[in-house]
């Protein structure tokens, strides 16, 4: 097997020097030194949203450090955190990052080691971190490089009063197949309701990620035990066909155009009547105001070959190692991942808010259980029950459910969805599409032969 200790670099600069045509929607400028100020770049997910409402008069006003957020759509914070974090160029102090990218960056040295700010803060409680997130945010030398702020697996959501409407019954543990055939059953219940909402939107952290937990319950998988390509494979085909015919006889208008944000709104605003995503989107629609709160069942996600198909992710908080604000920063990471801020969105924003998935203490709390009955334990199992080392039916040459976890799958998950959405958007077929996308996928694994 070829050395890999110059290819990381060589992938993330790739995107990093793309990731420079893009503008941040809020200016954060230069890295200041002052430690009462701190920069921060991160996802526009709704946990952030809440974040940054609760920051200014919380946290600041506590600390006396005011933060600087900068919020992009996941796509494009993505190449900008890679931008910043691969030059070194301190911009942004902290940004958040994923189980993906955290041991790739700390293994290019991009990152600051947070062990001995953990070590020193008692009141973060480290020990209280559940330990599939806190594993997944270690390099290889066994040192932390970030905290989660929340975590999650993945689920199939469903209108419960929709399908006793129906007479519809979701199994306890569906199939693939079940799902397919109640989706067709319960389209049109409502006045432009689809069947499911699934993304179809182009990214690696987008369609990619329910894609692959579909190719992988399946029986499919990106690359063998021996670094061989199998996306033209009979599995992967299946799979692929699968996804995108249900998608396209059942899913949402504008499929192709359609990430979790936009099915999230979908559900929301009871556009469709399932929805498989992640498990972080219960929140979101068991809030207070939310118009389909206490209408939502919650099922593990659905399989065919494998006895679970859930991911592992979390959106962490990474410090740049080029930070001149460590202290301050670290202040900030422990706050927006403790137990204190979660207890603080509970009161302030609602229980079912909190961003869980973290703390083995969250699903212990009484408070938290009440407003997230209808979740909590289905998520939890989830959690508890991915397997990034072997996920499918078939070993594996690198760790990840939703993504393979080398430095190149950035470049050749983001191409590959390009192709999948095209047959989605119905501009080619999935065998056109997967002709392609395993001459992509058949150059990055020859690297690795």
């Amino acid at each position: 097997m070829r050395s890999q200790s110059r290819k990381p670099a060589r992938a993330f600069v790739a995107v990093a020097v793309a990731g420079s045509l893009l503008a941040a929607c809020s200016g954060a400028g230069g890295g200041s030194s002052d430690d009462k100020s701190i920069n921060v770049l991160m996802v526009n997910n709704p946990q952030m949203a809440d974040l940054q409402k609760l920051t200014a008069k919380h946290f600041t006003k506590k600390t006396g450090i005011k933060v600087n957020f900068t919020v992009l759509p996941e796509n494009e914070v993505r190449d900008k955190i890679s931008q910043d974090f691969s030059n070194q160029a301190g911009q942004y102090d902290v940004a958040t990052i994923s189980n993906y990218e955290a041991p790739i960056y700390a293994k290019n040295d991009w990152l600051h080691a947070l062990d001995p700010y953990i070590e020193k803060d008692k009141k973060f409680e480290a020990k209280d971190i559940l330990t599939p997130m806190q594993v997944s945010l270690s390099g290889e030398d066994g040192k932390t490089y970030g905290t989660p702020f929340y975590g999650e697996s993945s689920f199939l959501m469903y209108r419960k009063d929709i399908f006793a409407e129906q007479g519809l019954k979701m199994p306890a543990k569906p199939t693939w197949q079940e799902v397919a055939d109640l989706a067709a059953e319960v389209e049109g219940a409502q006045k432009g309701m689809a069947g499911i909402c699934l993304r179809g939107l182009p990214g690696w952290g987008e369609l990619i990620a329910p894609l692959t937990s579909v190719v992988n319950t399946m029986g499919g998988t990106w690359f063998d035990e021996n670094w061989e390509a199998k996306l033209d494979s009979p599995e992967f085909t299946k799979a692929t066909k699968f996804y995108v015919d249900l998608v396209r006889e059942h899913g949402e208008a504008g499929a192709a155009q359609s990430g979790y944000a936009e099915c999230l709104n979908n559900m929301t605003q009871g556009k469709a009547a399932m929805w498989y995503d992640a498990t972080a989107g219960a929140g979101s629609l068991e809030e207070t105001k939310s118009p389909v709160k206490g209408k939502i069942g919650y099922v593990p996600a659905p399989v065919d070959k494998t006895k679970s198909s859930g991911w592992l992710y979390t959106w962490a908080w990474a410090m740049q190692k080029a930070s001149g604000n460590a202290d301050s920063a670290w202040k900030f990471i422990s706050w927006a991942s403790g137990k204190e801020y979660e207890e603080l969105v509970g009161k302030e924003i609602g229980w079912a808010n909190v961003p869980a998935g973290k703390r083995a203490s969250t699903y212990e709390n009484p408070e938290y259980q009440k407003a997230a009955k209808s979740f909590y334990k289905v998520t939890h199992d989830a959690i508890d029950q991915a397997d990034p080392r072997n996920p499918g039916v078939q070993k594996r040459p690198a760790p990840g459910i939703q993504f393979v976890g080398i430095p190149e799958f950035t470049d050749l998950g983001t191409k590959v969805s390009q192709e999948i959405s095209a047959a989605i958007a119905g501009r080619q077929s999935v065998e056109s599409a997967l002709e392609k996308s395993q001459k992509l996928a058949e150059k990055v694994g020859e690297e690795y032969q």
